[in-house]
């Protein structure tokens, strides 16, 4: 089973993306894993994309989809997940040429729904412990004691980028970058959106019961 995984920052994604992988054995590709890990060995990919990461820029399509294509030749039998990625048109049609040329194939390219005000509202209600990083949530995972951390008993704090503006500011980056892809992929009759409101376990049920009807 090979899978696309697309949603809005704080849509819930990544917690989704590790429980689909655990339950189905399949790999979870990160592209933000695989650069940390090609810098930290040295590999001649992770090298190259240093350069562009210290000078302050973006590192190029075709070294991303490099470390890809090289993590996909590791991929077992049960396939793998790509996790936020591609992020551009240009970077889903390269990818469907690397795919070609490995006899691979995409099942389904899963779309997490949520609706802007609601990852508006998510995202500003994170908070964050100093000592031990624990995470909370003022909703879905409130401290026991208002602004203390249950473990540390120390001040909670917001992240910056978890403050309104910053959150609005990814979400149109992920309007003017990200929702184009939907479209490609849609043209290929692989998109399937799935309703990111709730309560995580719903959510991953939908998820479940939409695999078991398009991938056989």
């Amino acid at each position: 089973m090979n899978l696309i995984f697309l949603g809005p920052p704080g849509a819930g994604k990544g917690t989704q993306a590790q429980r689909l992988c655990w339950d189905y054995d399949v790999a979870q590709i990160s592209t933000g894993d695989l650069l940390r890990s090609n810098i930290s060995k040295g590999t001649p990919i992770g090298v190259e994309a240093d350069k562009y990461i210290h000078q302050g820029n973006l590192v190029p399509d075709e070294l991303i989809i490099g470390m890809i294509k090289d993590e996909l030749k590791y991929t077992l039998a049960g396939g793998f997940l790509l996790d936020g990625f591609p992020r551009t048109v240009p970077q889903a049609e390269a990818l469907d040429i690397v795919l070609k040329e490995m006899n691979f194939k995409i099942d389904a390219v899963l779309v997490l729904d949520v609706l802007s005000d609601e990852i508006v509202a998510r995202l500003t209600a994170r908070r964050t412990c100093p000592t031990c990083g624990k995470s909370y949530h003022l909703i879905f995972n409130p401290p026991a004691k208002e602004g203390l951390c249950d473990i540390e008993g120390s001040t909670l704090y917001q992240r910056k980028d978890d403050n309104e503006e910053t959150v609005k500011h990814r979400q149109e980056i992920y309007e003017n970058q990200t929702k184009p892809i939907i479209k490609y992929y849609e043209k290929q009759n692989l998109v399937h959106k799935i309703n990111g409101l709730g309560k995580l376990d719903d959510v991953y049920y939908l998820i479940k019961n939409l695999l078991q009807k398009i991938v056989k």
